[in-house]
């Protein structure tokens, strides 16, 4: 078996052919670099350039080191035709749930207790900030609402209602979570929307869900509302963002997703300080895991078995 293998972290590279050689001992296992058109039966990637899908021999399968295949299919889209004809398989859940609901958990107690707010005092103060406690929002009114409902999704909504909080879940499709109220549909996404105070963004990224954190969405949810972005930066109209906080239509955002990555130095939402900025590290692909998985996907397949976590490419998930 030969496994063709490629990230875009060279650093990294090494770490990742190593556990899948221990977790594949029959496969020949090797990193693509330019000029490579050999034979190979399964690619496993990490955002790669279209070159590697250059006419490569015997190839049945991709498997993609995230649970997001939007640069893979943002290829497509510029070049009909680059991704070969074999299943796409994204990487199921393992570990980035938990590691998702903890971001999540974290960021609705901070904004619900207002500790934002403290930390602000202390950095503008300089000492001089008056030494009072600001009344927290209220628990049965802090309404938190989880746009997008896969497998993080569910996990996060689940691990907030858990909180006593009280959450709306958004789908495509109707899905239902006990002690979560459900919407589905593009004509029940205002009535989702209506009142938030918390916004929690974990929607696919595909040609429909692109710019949908814009203005008018932002119209609907609570005056003085925050916003959580953890899918993709192509779903948030930034100036649109910039905008209401400025004019206090949202009290603050925390983003972990942005439109170009890194975030450039020149950026504005590094110097706006309702706006918290982490690296894109609210689920990281953890090595081990992630491995196991594609290793009895692999397995599965030589065995002709169905396999979970094969997108369509026409809904882009």
């Amino acid at each position: 078996m030969r496994i063709l293998f490629y990230t875009p972290h060279a650093d990294d590279a090494p770490a990742w052919i190593a556990s899948l050689a221990r977790a594949l001992p029959f496969a020949e296992v090797r990193l693509w670099s330019p000029g490579d058109t050999a034979s190979a039966d399964y690619a496993i990637v990490w955002r790669p350039p279209a070159e590697l899908f250059a006419p490569r021999e015997g190839l049945r399968a991709v498997f993609v080191l995230g649970a997001g295949v939007d640069a893979l299919l943002a290829l497509e889209r510029r070049e009909p035709g680059t991704l070969p004809n074999v299943p796409l398989v994204r990487l199921e859940d393992t570990g980035m749930a938990e590691q998702m609901a903890e971001y999540a958990v974290h960021t609705a107690l901070r904004y619900m207790r207002r500790f934002d707010e403290y930390e602000l005092a202390q950095r503008e103060s300089a000492g001089n900030a008056p030494w009072q406690a600001l009344e927290p929002h209220r628990r049965e009114s802090f309404h938190v609402g989880v746009l997008g409902l896969g497998a993080l999704g569910t996990h996060v909504a689940k691990t907030l209602a858990s909180l006593g909080l009280p959450v709306r879940s958004y789908s495509r499709s109707t899905k239902t979570i006990d002690g979560v109220t459900a919407f589905s549909g593009r004509a029940e996404l205002p009535a989702f929307l209506d009142g938030l105070k918390l916004l929690v963004n974990l929607l696919p990224s595909t040609p429909d869900t692109e710019g949908i954190l814009n203005r008018d969405t932002f119209s609907l949810l609570a005056h003085g509302a925050y916003l959580v972005n953890l899918a993709r930066g192509a779903h948030l109209v930034e100036h649109d963002l910039i905008d209401a906080l400025d004019e206090g239509r949202l009290a603050a955002a925390t983003l972990d997703v942005f439109a170009h990555e890194p975030l450039p130095a020149e950026h504005p939402f590094w110097r706006m300080p309702r706006v918290t900025i982490t690296p894109h590290i609210s689920a990281l692909t953890l090595r081990e895991p992630a491995v196991e998985q594609i290793t009895r996907k692999i397995e599965a397949l030589a065995r002709g078995e169905r396999i979970g976590g094969i997108v369509d490419l026409l809904r882009g998930y």
